[in-house]
């Protein structure tokens, strides 16, 4: 005679081992070592020190006032 079984056991035993392999591949694909995230930070970190140290910085006064400025007519 055959096991008597819960479907909805089943059913949701089955989604869980799904959404386990799935969660596995996901890991191995996106996974980074504690090594390449740091590696990352001081990259971005150096990429945004270079990008400041080349901002022009703005002056306070407008631009009627300045020396060889445009005229106000």
């Amino acid at each position: 005679m055959a096991e008597i079984i819960n479907l909805n056991k089943a059913r949701k035993l089955k989604a869980r081992r799904e959404a386990a392999a799935r969660a596995a591949e996901n890991r191995a694909r996106h996974g980074r070592s504690k090594t390449q995230k740091q590696q990352d930070a001081a990259t971005e970190a150096e990429s945004r020190r270079r990008l400041e140290q080349h901002k022009r910085e703005e002056r306070d006064d407008p631009p009627s006032d300045r020396p060889n400025g445009p005229k106000a007519v």
